[in-house]
C-alpha cells in the first residue's frame, strides 16, 4: 500500500498500465487487493468508471457479510484517484461516505443500494470531499 507521505507524487496515469498491481493504487494494500479480485477487479485500470458503493455492495454479496465501512471509504478513495483526483488518505472520504450512504451498516446489500438510488446525487462520482 502506498503510504500517505508518498501519495502526492503518484498520479493515476502511473496505474493505468496493464501490468500495474492493485497495490499501486493509494489505500489499496494486499487485503483490499484480494477483496477487489474476488469481485473481478484485477488491475487499477479496472477501477476506471466504477462506482465505489457498487463495488462495496458486490464485495458484501460475494463474501456473504457486511464489511467495515472503512472498506467503502478506501474504495471511494481508489475510484476517485483512478478518475484523476489527487491521492488522499481513505479517511478523507469518511464524512462524504456518511453523507451519501449513511453508515453503510446493513446485512442486506440491496437495502443500502435502494436508499442510494433514492437520493439525489447518490453517486460518489463528482461529489466534493469533506
Amino acid at each position: 500500500m502506498i503510504e500517505a507521505s508518498s501519495m502526492k507524487a503518484l498520479r493515476h496515469t502511473d496505474c493505468l498500465h496493464a501490468t500495474a498491481a492493485l497495490e499501486l493504487v493509494p489505500n489499496i494494500g494486499p487485503a483490499l487487493a484480494a477483496d477487489l479480485q474476488l469481485i473481478g477487479v484485477h488491475a487499477p485500470r479496472d477501477l476506471v468508471g466504477r462506482d465505489a458503493f457498487v463495488l462495496y455492495q458486490e464485495l458484501c454479496a460475494k463474501t456473504g457479510h457486511r464489511h467495515d465501512p472503512c472498506v467503502l471509504d478506501s474504495f471511494m478513495a481508489a475510484v476517485d484517484f483512478m478518475r484523476g483526483a489527487p491521492a488522499a488518505p481513505w479517511w478523507h472520504y469518511t464524512a462524504q461516505r456518511k453523507l451519501l450512504y449513511g453508515q453503510a451498516h446493513t446485512d442486506d446489500p440491496g437495502a443500502d443500494a435502494a436508499h442510494l438510488r433514492s437520493r439525489p446525487g447518490g453517486s460518489a462520482r463528482g461529489a466534493a470531499r469533506s
